[in-house]
């Protein structure tokens, strides 16, 4: 009798700590999914220009790579100066609307950059920095580089993607960070995201 109240305890535990995991697993994913929610639906808008990628990369399976004109920054742009020592650096770029509607880097720091009225700040994904010379670029990537569209729909993507004809809408927080809004192909939506 003592045998089997014991296995009967010990499967309530096994039941309680799978329950607790199955509990922790959801309230990570709906974080998650609530975040980019919270992005896309609150955020400020953003139109970028997309240039060419190298054709060996324009497609992987079901998602289209993304380069833009604002991931190559100008270290003339680079306010406080560049950290001398080696090591994972974030960038932090303001943006500025220009008179063709796209945004472009105006300033960038590898510090927080404070608040200015009609700019919007984008935060890079970490990378690794050197340090640099004048005269360099910074190449970074803001977590907006890949694109997923319907099976079997890139080619004609990429086509227009290299002919400059693609451009994407993206929604940016206050904290810097980016999320796809919608595509947009010679400036009329083609694929729009949903908010879940």
């Amino acid at each position: 009798m003592s045998s089997l109240m014991a296995r009967l305890q010990s499967g309530k535990g096994y039941l309680l700590s799978a329950v607790i995991v199955a509990g922790l697993q959801t309230i990570i994913l709906g974080t998650i999914i609530q975040s980019r929610a919270s992005i896309l639906g609150n955020g400020a808008d953003v139109l970028l220009k997309t240039a060419p990628v190298d054709p060996r990369d324009f497609l992987r399976g079901d998602y289209v790579v993304l380069n833009y004109d604002i991931s190559t920054v100008p270290v003339q742009t680079v306010s406080g100066g560049i950290p001398a020592e080696p090591g994972e650096r974030t960038l932090w770029v303001r943006l500025k609307k220009q008179a063709d509607g796209f945004w472009t880097v105006t300033e960038s720091s590898f510090d927080t950059l404070p608040p200015q009225p009609e700019t919007v700040i984008l935060r890079s994904q970490p990378f690794y920095s050197g340090g640099l010379a004048a005269g360099d670029s910074i190449r970074v990537e803001y977590g907006i580089e890949r694109y997923y569209v319907p099976e079997g729909q890139g080619k004609p993507l990429e086509e227009a993607r290299n002919d400059g004809n693609v451009a994407i809408a993206v929604r940016v927080s206050p904290d810097g960070s980016a999320q796809i809004r919608s595509l947009l192909v010679d400036g009329k939506p083609v694929y729009d995201e949903p908010l879940y």
